[in-house]
């Protein structure tokens, strides 16, 4: 039976860089590597290697770029409309009404207008609206039906509960752990340490604005610890 064996004029013609195999794909190199010999007539060992493709040969490099720089704005944009609630909500908007101020909200979100307040408040009446950084103030209405000067923070200086106002026991008391506050929200039994912070309560183009209390605490005659 006839044998045949691979000449090396034929072996280096098949990594020849002008081989109708590799001269189409312009992004590869390649490299014939004479090896050596298996055996006297047995021909030789041809290893090709492939390299890498240069960043600047890549084909359409800016149209990919382009595509990159749309995608990321097609993502960006829905999540920055999607984060503006949110910092709303952690930062209420100020309200404009004097430095500082901050113009009370009700139960649903409306201005507090003073007249129609009082027109379904009566005489010692305590409720809470939205007042400075949106913690829930006590509007206070005094016995002549006038809006008092004050208004109570409704926050416990216990652990942050909110503090519901007994109208039979005419005080505040929390019902987490049990401090109470006298109806000017000043402590008169713990464990809270401390009486629930003022805020100044003013009248502007008829609505009712918060002011931060930053004067003596007239309920203890001591400075403000809040401020």
């Amino acid at each position: 039976m006839a044998s045949s064996t691979l000449c090396p004029a034929t072996t280096s013609q098949l990594c020849s860089s002008k081989s109708a195999m590799f001269s189409s794909a312009k992004g590869f190199a390649v490299k014939s590597k004479r090896t050596q010999m298996m055996g006297k007539g047995k021909g030789m060992r041809v290893t090709c290697q492939a390299g890498s493709i240069a960043a600047d040969r890549v084909p359409d490099m800016e149209k990919r770029k382009l595509m990159n720089l749309l995608l990321l704005g097609t993502i960006s944009l829905p999540s920055g409309f999607m984060l503006v609630p949110y910092a709303t909500f952690f930062a209420p908007p100020g309200s404009g009404a004097g430095s500082g101020g901050q113009v009370a909200k009700d139960a649903l979100g409306n201005d507090v207008l003073a007249a129609e307040w009082l027109k379904t408040h009566g005489p010692g009446d305590r409720t809470l609206t939205q007042g400075l950084k949106g913690d829930p103030t006590y509007l206070v209405v005094e016995k002549d039906k006038t809006l008092a000067t004050y208004a109570i923070n409704a926050v416990c200086t216990h652990l942050g509960c909110v503090v519901p106002f007994n109208r039979a026991e005419n005080k505040f008391i929390c019902p987490c752990h049990g401090s109470q506050y006298n109806d000017q929200g000043r402590v008169v039994r713990g464990p809270a340490p401390l009486s629930l912070a003022l805020a100044h309560c003013d009248i502007d183009d008829g609505k009712v604005v918060f002011v931060p209390w930053v004067e003596t605490d007239f309920r203890t005659g001591e400075d403000p610890w809040w401020a």
